[in-house]
């Protein structure tokens, strides 16, 4: 069976379609600049150069119609007709309290997810916006939701609450949910592997670094802690996102600078994190490792800061999980920086971390970088979210068939 996996995005739409049963990539691609002026399809098969077709898209049913012609078409194509398209995967970034797993979609999820829109503002309602389309589009095909907060719906209460009245918890659900949830599950069963270890029996701390980044306290397979909270601001200094600060900060900016409270939050979303710490020289971490290599104080501050941070994250879950076993990271920037995984991992020396340095400096591969004497192991495991929801979405189908 072909799974289509799709992430729609506010103006954009990723995709790939996956073989369910040698789990290899057909094809895979994305809409950029949907509704906006220049929108353009950029399309991959294995084995060939890039197509780039350049293509108004109004909407994202337009979108996701230009993906099903290039799929089927006869000059790129990989399938002869959609009916070869046994399911379609989509990523939903939040599913509230209301799903702990991925689930088969109907109207009545639909519905959930839109009222967890609220939560997820920016994202939500574009992945609704992606199955409205899928579903007129190919109206007899099975469709899945897998959830980025589903994996972390095993947090016990002690770690998801707030500090707050209960009563906001209670009348609102205000807690923290955490994000890449898929990622995480992926990566932390992919590393019990490398390790030869029944994930059951370890502890492990994901770190999923990237320009959005987050730390997860993976337990006997579980999580039950991890960085980002209600909303993926919390948590890492990232990107762009300011990470975790005092939150009377917002107040004091308010009335010396006289930003009102959407303002303020938009620079907290979209000018903080390496960007701001960097003076605004960037938030492309290749750009500030650059810098920091040239011994630029603005590359230097931000990449001590972001390291700074990620390793005191670390130490916390190894506390949260009363040891750890291995330290994992994954997504773009922890798979292919050496010198990032070398300034986190240069905290953790009472841990007993020791890395390989020439294993350290392979960029993302699946690999383990701590040395042989170490009495943690650290690995690269490079991340495949689209991987890991198609096998849900191959998994539901398939049970709904029986």
């Amino acid at each position: 069976m072909y799974i289509l996996v799709i992430n729609c995005g506010s103006s954009s739409l990723k995709f790939q379609l996956i073989d369910s049963e040698s789990e290899q990539m057909i094809a895979k691609g994305i809409c950029e600049r949907i509704g906006i002026e220049g929108s353009r399809l950029i399309y991959q098969r294995p084995g060939y150069d890039k197509l780039v077709t350049d293509c108004s898209m109004e909407d994202h049913k337009k979108a996701i119609q230009m993906v099903i012609d290039t799929l089927t078409g006869t000059e790129a194509g990989v399938v002869r007709s959609l009916s070869q398209i046994g399911a379609v995967g989509h990523r939903i970034v939040h599913g509230g309290e209301k799903f702990s797993s991925a689930t088969l979609i109907d109207q009545t999820v639909m519905d959930a997810i839109s009222l967890c829109s609220e939560l997820a503002p920016l994202h939500n309602p574009a992945n609704l916006t992606g199955i409205r389309a899928c579903r007129e589009l190919m109206p007899e095909t099975p469709m899945v939701a897998v959830f980025d907060t589903a994996f972390h719906q095993t947090m016990p209460e002690e770690a998801f609450l707030y500090g707050i009245p209960y009563s906001f918890y209670e009348n609102n659900k205000i807690r923290r949910y955490g994000f890449h949830g898929t990622s995480h599950a992926y990566v932390s069963e992919r590393a019990a592997q490398v390790m030869g270890e029944d994930i059951t029996g370890l502890k492990l701390v994901v770190c999923h670094l990237g320009n959005g980044a987050s730390v997860t306290a993976v337990k006997f397979g579980k999580s039950v802690d991890t960085s980002m909270g209600m909303t993926p601001l919390e948590g890492l200094i990232m990107g762009t996102r300011c990470g975790d600060m005092d939150a009377a900060i917002i107040r004091f900016i308010a009335q010396k600078e006289g930003q009102t409270l959407d303002e303020i939050m938009d620079i907290l979303n979209k000018e903080s994190g390496v960007l701001g710490l960097s003076g605004g020289l960037s938030s492309d971490f290749r750009d500030l490792e650059a810098a920091y290599k040239e011994g630029r104080p603005e590359g230097q501050r931000a990449l001590k800061a972001f390291a700074y941070r990620t390793a005191k994250y670390i130490g916390a879950y190894t506390a949260a999980m009363n040891g750890v076993d291995g330290i994992c990271f994954t997504a773009g920037l922890g798979e292919n920086s050496p010198v990032i995984r070398e300034m986190i991992c240069g905290y953790l020396g009472y841990l007993g971390v020791s890395l390989d340095r020439e294993q350290n400096e392979k960029r993302g591969k699946e690999l383990i970088v701590s040395s042989e004497d170490s009495k943690v192991k650290v690995l690269v495991i490079p991340t495949n979210e689209e991987l890991a929801i198609a096998r849900e979405t191959y998994r539901l189908v398939k049970e709904a068939c029986l």
